[in-house]
């Protein structure tokens, strides 16, 4: 029993000394790991502030508009950019600028809100959005080869319906009117979804095959085989 007390005694002693000579980098350790964890938990908390802030704001920014208070709306977008260049709002207060610039015939300035999107956003959704947009922008201005190089700058994915859509409408506008039936065509193909106004598309892929373009490709999937001769 002796001997076990003063073997427990002994790795006691080792402990102490091990404590007294190793103590300060342990403790040093023990408060980085705690700084380390309050650092970052101070991270979140600013970022979920400041995504909560963007947000409001953006809110304030559509509020503007539906008030139809242009100024004001315009100058939350711009406090938007400013304070939040990197949120996904930013972006989508440009977008709405742009939708409104449209509609009032401001197509360079719609246009130049649309690039910097197109460009910048960190969202990938959002720079195909802004792109698609554009591309039509470009095509309300008459610039049919510049929309067709911003359709091409990028690959649609999901959005490929609007963009063989908005492909055909560039190709009609260049008198390529294959080149629009075939893209037309396309869209109708790849909208899994029903994402596109389906009665507006197949309208305008009648009126190509009324004027002789292509073949009407359901007439012809439709048409009764000849029987074979008899031998």
């Amino acid at each position: 029993m002796i001997d076990d007390f003063y073997n427990e005694e002994e790795q006691w002693e080792r402990v102490k000394r091990w404590l007294r000579e190793n103590g300060l980098w342990l403790l040093a350790g023990v408060l980085l790991g705690v700084g380390a964890l309050a650092g970052w938990r101070w991270w979140e908390q600013r970022v979920e502030q400041r995504a909560q802030a963007a947000s409001a704001k953006y809110e304030e920014v559509l509020g503007a508009f539906n008030r139809s208070d242009r100024t004001r709306a315009y100058t939350l977008i711009d406090e938007l950019r400013r304070d939040y260049p990197s949120s996904p709002y930013a972006d989508q207060a440009d977008l709405a600028g742009a939708r409104d610039l449209v509609d009032t015939n401001e197509l360079a300035k719609a246009a130049e809100r649309l690039a910097r999107v197109m460009n910048g956003s960190d969202d990938a959704e959002l720079r195909l959005v802004a792109r698609l947009r554009l591309a039509r922008v470009q095509l309300a201005q008459g610039n049919a080869d510049l929309a067709l190089a911003t359709l091409d700058g990028a690959k649609a994915g999901a959005f490929e319906p609007r963009y063989e859509e908005i492909r055909g409408d560039v190709r009609y506008a260049k008198d390529d009117k294959p080149g629009a039936l075939a893209a037309y065509r396309k869209a109708r193909e790849a909208d899994k979804e029903g994402v596109l106004d389906l009665p507006s598309l197949e309208l305008k892929i009648a009126d190509l095959v009324a004027d002789g373009i292509g073949e009407p490709v359901a007439a012809a999937a439709a048409a009764p085989v000849a029987p074979p001769k008899a031998p």
